[in-house]
């Protein structure tokens, strides 16, 4: 008798399990249909560099310094039909050769808005300012005499927008947390003198990809 109850324990028990995978299988298959073919899209609008300065490396051991001021309007879109979304947070870097310049020490950065509710089928623009007063170029001195380089040359300077995001799904009662990150190459014109400024409206397509 003793064995025969073990034995039917060991079967609830397997089969309690075996409910609870297809169970998970089923939520996995109902979030993969109704989440993952609504990412969110972007695209810069807009960016513009101003008060761009490098300073001059001419001694082998001086390393390389800039200031800088860099404005983008990025453009945030839900394309989902029935899923909207809350912002809750905005992380932005500004990059040189994947070397980040910004946020540092003596850099800021602020996006606004740096959180918001998106509904279905709209759009969000959100404004990234980014100042730099004599930041060290990161990535060794090869980096910062590439970007001394560009600068002097006067040729458009590839910077890279970097916004780690967090971010709630909301489907009626169902809230998913997700961190998706947007990465946009930008290719801004170098300011012809001091008080100059490069203007870049692409419009160009951003890579998102979910963490």
């Amino acid at each position: 008798m003793s064995g025969s109850g073990g034995r039917s324990r060991e079967k609830t028990c397997c089969g309690s399990c075996c409910t609870l995978l297809v169970s998970l299988g089923v939520v996995v298959l109902i979030y993969w249909a109704i989440f993952q073919p609504h990412q969110i899209r972007a695209r810069v609008d807009y960016a513009e560099l101003s008060n761009l300065t490098v300073s001059n490396a001419s001694s082998s051991s001086a390393a390389v310094a800039v200031s800088y001021h860099v404005a983008v309007n990025l453009s945030l879109y839900n394309p989902s039909k029935r899923v909207n979304i809350y912002y809750d947070t905005l992380d932005a870097e500004l990059r040189y050769r994947g070397a980040v310049l910004s946020p540092a020490a003596t850099a800021t950065a602020a996006a606004s808005p740096a959180v918001f509710y998106q509904r279905r089928k709209s759009a969000q623009a959100v404004s990234l300012v980014f100042d730099g007063k004599g930041v060290a170029v990161p990535g060794g001195d090869d980096v910062g005499r590439q970007l001394e380089g560009e600068v002097k040359a006067g040729v458009k300077l590839g910077l890279e927008l970097n916004v780690d995001a967090r971010v709630r799904y909301v489907f009626g009662s169902i809230k998913i947390r997700q961190k998706p990150t947007v990465w946009c190459a930008l290719s801004i014109p170098v300011p012809s003198g001091p008080g100059g400024m490069g203007i870049l409206g692409s419009g160009d397509r951003c890579w998102v990809k979910y963490r």
